[in-house]
């Protein structure tokens, strides 16, 4: 009997020996399972038989013999393994499948699974030597399993590693391809064919809040379907990609016209653009790995699409600064380089250009030895047609000063010149007004400009007897004019609402009432020290601000 029993521990442990060489041969875990329930079954003649083992935490049947599939569906999701024995679901779960014997795949670190035969076909219960030598067997073949899971990870990782630098090389390229594209659209469609080619989208869209509000690039959605359904949400505060269970709950109008991934396309914290995704044509999932393409490459995009857009803004700003540029030179070349002199007149006149191409306009024309003309005026508008239109108002007084018309007469002719060559409500304030040195006489018309200031033995005199603005309409009531005798000291100060409408840093304006204030107490010095006063008090008061319109004043002093 004992040398039965020797040939009996000898033939276990010869089999135990094939066992390890044969599973230890290959790492697939499939062969690896197969061979250890196939070993387990064979040796105590079990009918039937199973191995679960860990996945994710939860165990899963891998492998199994002689079990329905619709009794594996019944299998309970159990977590963690250690406990899984003692859970009342799996012992329902193992009388229902007729499995007796169960035992734990554990290797020295943790327990891997589980093992769980069915009856004999002798109908003998498993006793205590079957269940020593059953976990021998599952101590062997722990190590083998162990191996095949780490290698089954391993490659996991590695897949995962090379789809990631395959991505990361994707976007590379795209980086570049994005960099050299100038147009919005197609951008778009290098963005929309990324995202296809990768993932498989039938239907798909690419939105924008770049300009104009929402603008789509590229859809296959019905169009007005879509931008109804985006009008119901404010996107502005959207950071981060919304999958399909969170549309449905919180984006439904999108997720009725098929929206299963949105991504928002970000710069510097703000939501520029949406990428929006219907479902791929291979049923999948958007993984964690796939929105973080998508939405690298969404970066990519809108970087492009807004560095587009500030390349059109710097072109135009370009363009605004040369057109500016011509606008300065023409309003310089316009205003008189010298002022002549008169024996019975003291005169001083300055300009001011604010950052900006004004339009106001003034000249000192003289008409013969004894007599000459003075006008100021302001042309609506900035830039080059504001500098144009004074142009063609510097040549009409010009020609019309040396044809001895009367000022009446002539200011109608002006405005009816200046109203055939003005468009878009383009007007101009205009004051002229004609100067004997001799007989010190003054005549004047206000075509609605700023009254100019006749101060005379401290009181204020306002020159306003004229008309309409140059260029509204042609004259239908004709100008007024009025003549005025001058005297010693009398002072005159003509100038643009640049002056009485500069504005402190409460913005409140200069005012006529301060002009006024102000003439009066300096009435005494020269022309140049009254003109240099009255521009240092309008600096003084918009000190802390940007000069908004040009600044013109005119001083004439009678000797």
């Amino acid at each position: 009997m004992i040398e039965a029993e020797n040939i009996k521990v000898k033939r276990n442990l010869t089999a135990l020996v094939e066992f390890s060489r044969i599973i230890n041969s290959s790492l697939d875990l499939e062969f690896i399972l197969n061979n250890v329930l196939l070993t387990c079954m064979g040796k105590f003649l079990a009918t039937r038989g199973l191995i679960a083992l860990k996945v994710d935490g939860k165990l899963q049947i891998k492998s199994s013999k002689g079990i329905p599939e619709e009794l594996k569906k019944k299998f309970p999701e159990l977590n963690p393994v250690d406990n899984s024995l003692d859970d009342e679901r799996l012992k329902s779960f193992f009388t229902g499948a007729k499995l007796q014997a169960v035992e734990k795949i554990c290797s020295s670190d943790e327990c891997l699974g589980i093992v769980s035969l069915g009856e004999k076909l002798n109908k003998a219960p498993f006793n205590e030597d079957d269940t020593e030598f059953l976990k021998t067997i599952l101590n062997i073949a722990a190590s083998a399993i162990q191996n095949s899971l780490v290698l089954s990870e391993i490659k996991k990782i590695n897949r995962t590693l090379d789809t990631r630098v395959q991505r990361l090389n994707s976007l590379f390229e795209l980086s570049k391809e994005f960099g050299i594209i100038s147009e919005s659209a197609k951008v778009a469609k290098l963005l929309v064919y990324s995202v296809i080619g990768q993932f498989l989208v039938s239907r798909f869209a690419v939105v924008t809040f770049i300009e104009n509000g929402t603008r789509i690039l590229e859809s296959k959605f019905p169009g007005q379907n879509l931008l109804d359904a985006l009008s119901c949400y404010d996107f502005s505060k959207l950071t981060n990609p919304v999958a399909k269970q969170e549309i449905s709950g919180s984006y439904d109008k999108l997720a009725e016209i098929g929206i299963e991934l949105i991504v928002p396309m970000e710069l510097q914290r703000e939501t520029k653009g949406l990428i929006l995704l219907g479902k791929r044509i291979n049923n999948q999932e958007y993984s964690g790995a796939d929105i973080e393409f998508i939405y690298s490459t969404g970066s990519l995009a809108i970087i492009s699409l807004e560095n587009r857009r500030l390349f059109k803004e710097a072109l135009a700003k370009q363009k605004m600064e040369e057109e500016l540029e011509l606008a300065r030179g023409i309003q310089r070349n316009l205003l008189p380089r010298e002022i002549p002199s008169y024996s019975n007149f003291d005169i001083a006149v300055l300009n001011l250009t604010s950052q900006q191409v004004g339009g106001d306009y003034y000249d000192v024309i003289p008409l013969d030895e004894n007599s000459f003309c003075i006008a100021i005026g302001d042309v609506s508008g900035k830039g080059v047609p504001a500098a144009l239109l004074m142009a063609n108002l510097q040549a009409f007084l010009k020609i019309i000063c040396k044809q001895g018309m009367k000022l009446d007469e002539a200011t109608a002719l002006i405005n009816d010149l200046v109203s055939e060559n003005t468009s878009d409500g383009k007007f101009i304030t205009f004051f002229w007004m004609i100067l004997e040195n001799e007989t010190k006489t003054l005549n004047y018309v206000n075509a609605g400009h700023n009254p100019p200031l006749l101060i005379r033995d401290g009181k204020i005199i306002k020159l306003d007897k004229g008309g309409i603005i140059l260029g509204v309409m042609k004259t239908f009531v004709p100008y007024s004019s009025e003549s005025i005798q001058l005297k010693k000291d009398d002072v005159i100060i003509l100038f643009t609402d640049g002056v009485t409408e500069a504005k402190n840093i409460d913005d409140e304006e200069f005012s006529d009432e301060k002009l006024e204030g102000l003439s009066l107490q300096i009435i005494s010095s020269n022309s140049n020290d009254i003109l240099n006063r009255v521009k240092d008090e309008v600096q003084s008061f918009a000190k802390g601000t940007t000069q908004s319109d040009d600044i013109t004043l005119a001083v004439i002093k009678v000797q």
